[in-house]
């Protein structure tokens, strides 16, 4: 694939860089390329640390650790549509092993053939290979990729022993609501302690949640229609039950994710106050509430009544 210099001013919408400030991507796309997301609002903070690290060459794999739904995946994901560099995105799980990222043998047009794996293909093409929740890993099978990750051949036994070296462009990512050495707070069930061996070989970037002014910023543009004060207020209250989730007193937290979720389906149910019916809370139930024990709904309805009226 040819490449092609993006001014990263104008590519990711930034103000305050010079024009000549460049990153390197690709000038057409393929299917595995992510889909661009036209409301999607960069943080330059985390923006300058992934882009630091991909101008340096991404020789070393990137670590993205922050609580559920603060867009550590979504963040790699917009970079690379931005870019056209495609990606290869796999979620980890406690089960997965090494064979499901590498490749397996399968029926193909009546005969065995070896099929490639994610990975494989990611290393092969020179593209991005995102693992998410790499917490969830079972650390024997993460510490099996500490090769991959600073750049060393990947070996296919079942091919008789095919040494596999990574084209270039090829990076490895991973996401986590830890930082890979536990979760000592009880709110991800199944993360797992990974080997420090494993986690040396990571730069570590940390994503929280957006500041009041960036969300402000995210639900003007994707619910424009919605007064001000009411996308002032939702903020508000996603920030108390934040609060509440990190202190252990709700499980269920309120990500950018839900957020605009919620700010989506309150202007498209509002034609439900002709009926008598409350709009916002119609949807805040929908977004959230309906996932969350009783007596947190209670405590999510108890914040609504106080902010909202």
């Amino acid at each position: 694939m040819k490449t092609k210099a993006f001014s990263i001013a104008k590519t990711f919408g930034l103000e305050g860089i010079p024009d000549e400030l460049t990153v390197q991507g690709y000038q057409e796309g393929t299917p595995f390329v992510p889909r661009l997301d036209q409301h999607y609002l960069f943080r330059k903070d985390l923006l300058s640390d992934l882009l630091a690290w991909h101008m340096l060459g991404g020789t070393e794999g990137l670590y993205l650790t922050g609580p559920t739904g603060s867009g550590k995946s979504t963040l790699v994901l917009q970079v690379a549509a931005r870019l056209n560099i495609p990606v290869h995105r796999v979620t980890a799980h406690s089960r997965l092993e090494t064979p499901e990222l590498i490749g397996h043998y399968a029926l193909v047009a009546g005969s065995m053939s070896f099929v490639d794996g994610p990975l494989t293909i990611a290393m092969r093409e020179g593209h991005w290979f995102l693992l998410d929740e790499i917490d969830l890993l079972d650390p024997a099978t993460a510490a099996g990729l500490n090769g991959i990750v600073e750049g060393a051949p990947l070996v296919i036994p079942e091919k008789s022993g095919e040494m596999v070296t990574s084209a270039p462009g090829f990076c490895f990512i991973a996401t986590g609501n830890t930082a890979g050495s536990g979760d000592q707070t009880g709110l991800y069930q199944g993360t797992l302690r990974q080997n420090l061996a494993f986690l040396d070989r990571f730069w570590m970037v940390e994503v929280g949640y957006p500041e009041m002014e960036q969300e402000l910023s995210i639900l003007t543009r994707v619910v424009p229609a919605l007064p001000e004060e009411l996308r002032k207020g939702m903020i508000a209250f996603a920030t108390e039950v934040r609060k509440l989730f990190v202190g252990g007193q709700v499980e269920v937290t309120l990500s950018t994710r839900t957020l605009v979720r919620w700010a989506k389906m309150a202007e498209f149910f509002r034609p439900l106050a002709a009926q008598g019916k409350n709009p916002l809370l119609h949807a805040l139930e929908r977004a959230l509430s309906f996932r969350a024990e009783p007596e947190s709904r209670s405590a999510l309805a108890e914040i609504a009544q106080r902010i909202f009226g």
